[in-house]
């Protein structure tokens, strides 16, 4: 029988490398029994203090009552992923969202009745709110409010990793707090006169830089650096780029929804060890891995990071950079959570975010993951959604044979066809063929050198084409 790990994965088969940012993340745990509380907690120790108690908040304006719920469960993976645990959740139906509160003057005050009875500190709602709107919901509710948008910012603050991630997680909060800053009274205006001003004395009084004013300053000259720090960095990734572009390199870029198994997939085929856990956007930084087809030709697999339904337009700005690793790519791995409710807004959302960054046109495989997970009936619906679509469970191994040959199958192939008899002084070409270029037959080896039947790129056939003559003039 074979011996699964800790994670159900089959050791020898399903190595996902050391996972050391897994292990750093779930290193404070508590020893089971050594607690003196009646009842002993085994989750992580620090987040028992961290823990914000929250209220989420929707306006159903369109689509079915399914669609508002599934919007209000993911809003509470949400919350729960940000660290915070979820009182209670409320939806209002209306036709379009209140300019001045989100919700109307009624449910105001029942989320306010709701706050009080529960004993939240938190209000999360379930959209992009105006200035206006979370300051007069705080001023009417008491406690702090927060839209979709900055609770997936504290999402990305915590889990970037990298300094290009933290770099785009900390422009594209300073961006969205921008036109969100607000004054606490009128004691933040300072006025510059007397000798409280450094000598300042007459001629220099009179109303100052207000608190909030200097705030935004300070944001923009943040923003600038920031950004100007971002362009050095994408010059280091423009690089990289050039040299797989030059080589022609053929680029697999794995994109979905968050948490639908894209990490899972990316070490199940190539063994990169990237961190793997059950949670939204758990990782950021994009991660490449050079892997090679059955028949030996080279290409790239780039992880990239999750989308989510209205995914904010400040963070894919911000992200931009790492998110051209998907347009710049030969074919996009299009990965769907087979066991989640709704696998169509899943498709539709991620298509959405695709058009933006101008990777809708790109070519795509669907890919149904985590098929374990549920009913082999339930797969029957998926088939009709996306007639080609393949179905795997990176857990257990099913249908990646599938995935990788219809990867393969999908790939660019070298556009030059050549016969070819290469002396055996130049056994380099022979080796650079079967890194770039992608063998018809078997090659021959004869008196002369190496028959080869080949297909290679514009460039490589340039190299090859003083043997061409010599194996065409060779008798059959």
């Amino acid at each position: 029988m074979t011996d699964l790990n800790d994670t159900g994965y089959d050791d020898e088969t399903a190595f996902d490398g050391d996972q050391l940012d897994l292990a750093e993340r779930i290193s404070l745990r508590r020893i089971a029994g050594m607690s003196t509380q009646l009842t002993d907690i085994s989750e992580v120790e620090y987040r028992e203090l961290q823990l914000e108690r929250v209220v989420l908040v929707g306006v159903w304006t369109s689509g079915s009552q399914t669609d508002s719920d599934n919007a209000m469960a993911e809003l509470k993976l949400l919350a729960e992923t940000a660290g915070s645990e979820v009182l209670d959740g409320l939806v209002q139906r209306r036709s379009h969202a209140d300019p001045a509160t989100y919700i109307g003057r009624g449910k105001v005050d029942e989320v306010r009745e709701v706050v009080i009875a529960t004993g939240a500190d938190t209000v999360i709602c379930d959209g992009e709110l105006e200035p206006a709107q979370l300051r007069n919901l705080e001023d009417r509710i008491g406690v702090k409010v927060i839209d979709r948008t900055a609770l997936i910012l504290d999402i990305f603050a915590q889990h970037a990793k990298s300094i290009e991630g933290k770099a785009q997680v900390e422009l594209a909060q300073l961006q969205y707090l921008r036109q969100r800053l607000r004054g606490w009274g009128g004691n933040l205006s300072r006025q510059a006169g007397g000798r409280a001003a450094g000598g300042a004395g007459i001629g220099g009084r009179g109303p100052g830089e207000t608190k909030i004013e200097t705030d935004r300053r300070r944001i923009r000259t943040r923003i600038a650096q920031l950004r100007k720090r971002l362009r050095e960095m994408d010059a280091v990734r423009d690089t990289k780029r050039a040299e797989r572009r030059r080589n022609l390199i053929p680029s697999v870029a794995i994109v979905g929804y968050t948490n639908a198994g894209k990490s899972s997939l990316l070490n199940r085929l190539t063994g990169a060890g990237v961190l793997v856990e059950d949670a939204l956007f758990a990782t950021l930084d994009p991660t490449t891995r050079r892997t090679q087809t059955t028949d030996g030709r080279v290409f790239t697999l780039t992880d990239t990071v999750g989308f989510v339904r209205h995914l904010p337009h400040d963070l894919v700005e911000a992200f931009r950079s790492t998110l051209e690793e998907s347009v710049e790519a030969d074919l996009l791995v299009h990965v769907v959570d087979a066991a989640d409710p709704d696998p169509a807004g899943q498709i539709a959302a991620v298509r959405t975010v695709l058009g933006e960054i101008g990777a809708g046109t790109i070519a795509e495989q669907i890919v149904f993951n985590k098929t374990d997970l549920v009913d082999p009936a339930v797969l029957i619906p998926l088939r009709t959604l996306a007639p080609d679509a393949v179905f795997c469970s990176a857990r257990t191994g099913e249908g990646l044979d599938e995935l990788r040959a219809r990867v393969e199958e999908r790939l660019p192939r070298p556009a030059v066809e050549l016969r070819l008899l290469i002396p055996y002084a130049r056994h380099d070409l022979v080796n650079r063929i079967h890194l770039e270029g992608e063998l018809l037959a078997e090659p021959e080896h004869t008196g002369e050198g190496t028959l080869v039947h080949t297909r290679v790129n514009p460039n490589l056939a340039g190299e090859l084409e003083q043997f061409v003559a010599d194996a065409e003039a060779r008798p059959a």
